[in-house]
């Protein structure tokens, strides 16, 4: 059974459809970039697997569990890194990642091993008793990373988690992402950056709501007799919009 499934699956807002009947499937871990402009459904799909929105349409499953039937068992399996993640930037490190395994009700005597890991894995250990309000933006998506990893989830939802993040930071967060394949966290990535896209193991097209390519990035590159996926982007979107 795949981590994540979606059959389907559309969401409107009045006349607008956001995402348009998306089948999605993407395998235990395994990360899969979904890629697109601003607007073309992204964070929305986000949003609608996550059980934070009620699709109009369609149904999806995470880990097995309905994303609208099973909505609040749902939450114990994931976690969701969206754009704007709540940081309390007058608390420090070691507060805001205590304040989520409160939120989580992590035992206290399995916190300490379980922040001591996630610290170190962030590289974050030298700055925990720093104001996360004095962190650079990469430091930031480290510790909202380590925040959302608190209670050890088997799906991780990230939502342009590296928009305006230097390159350095950008690298140091995906060394981050492939250690956590290696235990088998399934990850949804979105994205607009197609250079990031390509470090993923497939990917998806989306573009006005509609998933208009999924394959792996040298597979859809070959299909499109492309260089690059961001030349392969370009040729999928402007043949989508001659039909």
């Amino acid at each position: 059974m795949p981590s994540i499934k979606a059959v389907n699956l559309t969401r409107k807002f009045g006349d607008l459809t956001a995402v348009n009947s998306l089948n999605l499937e993407v395998e235990e871990g395994e990360i899969f970039g979904l890629v697109g402009p601003d607007g073309a459904g992204k964070s929305t799909t986000m949003r609608l697997l996550t059980g934070i929105l009620d699709p109009t349409g369609g149904e999806g499953w995470v880990y097995g569990k309905h994303i609208v039937k099973e909505n609040e068992v749902l939450k114990d399996n994931i976690a969701y890194m969206s754009q704007r993640f709540g940081l309390y930037e007058d608390m420090t490190v070691l507060e805001n990642i205590n304040f989520y395994a409160d939120i989580f009700c992590i035992p206290p005597k399995e916190r300490p091993a379980a922040i001591e890991k996630l610290l170190g894995f962030s590289g974050l250990t030298p700055f925990k008793a720093r104001l996360a309000g004095k962190l650079s933006g990469g430091m930031k998506q480290k510790l909202g990373l380590a925040c959302a990893l608190i209670h050890t989830p088997k799906v991780l939802f990230l939502d342009e988690p590296t928009n305006g993040v230097d390159p350095v930071s950008r690298r140091d967060f995906w060394r981050i992402l492939y250690e956590l394949l290696k235990e088998k966290v399934t990850i949804l990535y979105s994205t607009s950056y197609l250079d990031e896209a390509e470090r993923c193991k497939r990917v998806g097209f989306l573009h006005k709501g509609e998933l208009l390519r999924c394959d792996t990035p040298d597979a859809i590159k070959e299909e499109c007799k492309a260089k690059t996926l961001e030349e392969a982007f370009i040729k999928v979107i402007s043949e989508h919009g001659q039909k």
